[in-house]
């Protein structure tokens, strides 16, 4: 069974929408931000940190990204979508980690969605129930 974990842009964080786009700008952003690092590192990090093709699919009409791992044998891949939330129209964004999900999928999928929650000052909620808020609370 698949798992997901939600960055929900609850009252507080940086934007009150998001869109798919917005979502794949911030990806190639932590890609360029791992790359400077392997650079000052002298390896390549960006292959470590984020190892998956990024690709924009869609299916019934619903775009989402599709995060292909290139060693599937380590990681398997990850699907990222937006939507709203039908009752309070909250905006958010859902990371899913498929039944063929492997621990380095895992592992990443929280490690992007802290990033994701991070610099849009929003809610995480983790593929484990938990809630970390990145977003002022006040």
């Amino acid at each position: 069974m698949s798992k997901s974990a939600y960055i929900k842009l609850v009252k507080g964080s940086k934007q009150e929408d998001i869109s798919l786009e917005e979502v794949k700008n911030l990806f190639l952003y932590y890609q360029e931000m791992v790359s400077l690092t392997g650079k000052q590192l002298g390896w390549g990090y960006q292959e470590a940190a984020f190892p998956y093709d990024l690709q924009e699919r869609e299916q019934d009409g619903i775009p989402y990204l599709l995060l292909k791992g290139k060693k599937p044998s380590h990681y398997y891949g990850l699907i990222v979508g937006v939507a709203k939330e039908a009752e309070t129209n909250i905006p958010y964004i859902q990371i899913v980690l498929p039944d063929q999900a492997t621990h380095g999928d895992t592992a990443k999928g929280n490690e992007y969605g802290k990033f994701l929650a991070k610099q849009l000052k929003g809610e995480l909620h983790l593929f484990n129930g938990r809630t970390m808020y990145f977003n002022d609370r006040k």
